[in-house]
């Protein structure tokens, strides 16, 4: 182990006796969840809108992380599978924060790092959390992870166009939304 990598060796496609084995760095999960932490946590109060919840969905989707980690260390992108966790659980986390609130009260308030967020995106991401699943993830992704639309794609394990589709009707129904909502504050 070296610079908190655990090197795997991995042999090469062609067998022959010449051929030298590929080397991988596999990150340490340690080093993958603090560089990670933060923006996954972000992206989970983005689809939630609940620190609590988001703070559940991140760490949930860490531990999946850990538990996997001889199989995800060595993806590509680790970052992705954590994030298409996040997406996914993200889905029922407003039933679940339903549900604790009314069993469990609140004992201490959290110091989570999260993004800060100018007071005039909340109304942004109120509406965002109103699309449909799959357009509110892409949205968050891209925006809020400043995401390429191919990485998404991967993310969520989707087509490239596919998400370029989730993202034209989420724009259309946010731009709809967001001038009802201007209109109203003006009124």
């Amino acid at each position: 182990m070296a610079n908190g990598m655990n090197v795997t060796m991995v042999p090469s496609d062609d067998t022959s006796e010449f051929d030298l084995p590929v080397v991988r760095a596999t990150p340490r999960f340690e080093t993958f969840y603090r560089v990670e932490f933060q923006a996954v946590s972000g992206l989970a109060y983005a689809l939630s809108g609940s620190r609590l919840a988001s703070e559940d969905i991140a760490q949930e989707a860490f531990l999946a992380a850990y538990r996997r980690w001889d199989e995800v260390g060595n993806y590509e992108n680790p970052g992705a599978w954590v994030r298409r966790v996040v997406a996914n659980r993200s889905v029922s986390a407003i039933r679940r924060r339903v549900v604790e609130a009314k069993a469990l009260p609140k004992l201490f308030q959290t110091d989570m790092l999260l993004p800060e967020m100018a007071a005039e995106s909340h109304d942004l991401w109120r509406a965002v959390r109103k699309l449909p699943k799959r357009q509110a993830q892409v949205v968050a992704l891209h925006y809020l992870e400043d995401l390429a639309l191919d990485d998404v794609a991967e993310i969520l394990d989707l087509s490239a166009e596919t998400v370029r589709s989730h993202l034209r009707r989420a724009r259309k129904s946010l731009t709809r939304r967001l001038a009802t909502l201007e209109d109203n504050h003006e009124s």
